[in-house]
């Protein structure tokens, strides 16, 4: 069996170690509103996964403007 000869000083270790990092998230876009998501993951936007609607958005009522108050 191979065992080092000499211990691996830290700042070797973490040289190496330095290009060990996770890459971009990939992102696809949204078959329905042609935003980007993440893969196999709901649209944040329409809420919708494999062609139907998971998550029903509230769409929230603009603030009415009433002009007889002055």
């Amino acid at each position: 069996m191979a065992v080092p000869k000499k211990r691996t000083s830290s700042a070797r270790r973490d040289k190496r170690r330095a290009n060990h990092k996770a890459g971009k998230a990939r992102l696809n876009n949204c078959p329905r509103c042609h935003s980007p998501r993440l893969p196999h993951r709901v649209c944040p936007t329409c809420g919708t996964y494999a062609g139907r609607e998971v998550i029903t958005h509230k769409v929230a009522e603009a603030p009415a403007t009433s002009s007889d108050s002055e």
